[in-house]
């Protein structure tokens, strides 16, 4: 179990990087295709807005697969004596 844990951890950390590129690459697309005025305005701050959640939670999903490789999550307790 603890090998799947480490190797999950590795596809946590290049999953990351790889959901924020997808995101901008997206977002590219997307206000490029609208609307001249208003319209690309509110494409933009929505995107805007969408990215700027999703940093904080790749930041996380790379840390979780950090300590995952390193083996942080081997030995879970098993009871509150144990933390």
């Amino acid at each position: 179990m603890s090998g799947l844990k480490k190797i999950l951890g590795l596809l946590w950390i290049a999953l990351g990087p790889v959901i924020i590129v997808f995101l901008f690459m997206q977002a590219a697309d997307k206000i490029g295709e609208a609307a001249e005025g208003i319209a690309r305005t509110n494409t933009t701050l929505q995107w805007a807005i969408i990215i700027l959640i999703f940093i904080p939670i790749c930041t996380g999903l790379v840390i979780f697969g950090y300590y995952a490789w390193k083996g942080e999550y081997d030995h879970l307790p098993e009871s509150s004596e144990e933390l």
